[in-house]
């Protein structure tokens, strides 16, 4: 499965937000400095789908706020 996500970092209250079926938004706390969004984006993804977060791979948008991830189901 592929989502598009948009990261909004630095936020008080941190959580997904489903706009449709591929189409999100995730608010993190952490800053967009050194990756630390986009490992947090991949640890809560992980814990909503109940997959291990090798499963989740940033395919593009790695320092861009909007984001294509694709997620692998459980093995």
């Amino acid at each position: 499965m592929k989502l598009t996500i948009k990261v909004k970092p630095n936020n008080k209250q941190p959580g997904l937000e489903f706009l449709s079926k591929t189409d999100c938004i995730a608010r993190l706390k952490s800053p967009p400095v050194d990756g630390k969004a986009n490992e947090e984006l991949i640890e809560v993804l992980s814990k909503h789908f109940h997959i291990p977060k090798k499963n989740i791979s940033i395919l593009s948008g790695f320092s861009s706020k909007s984001k294509l991830v694709s997620i692998l189901p459980k093995d």
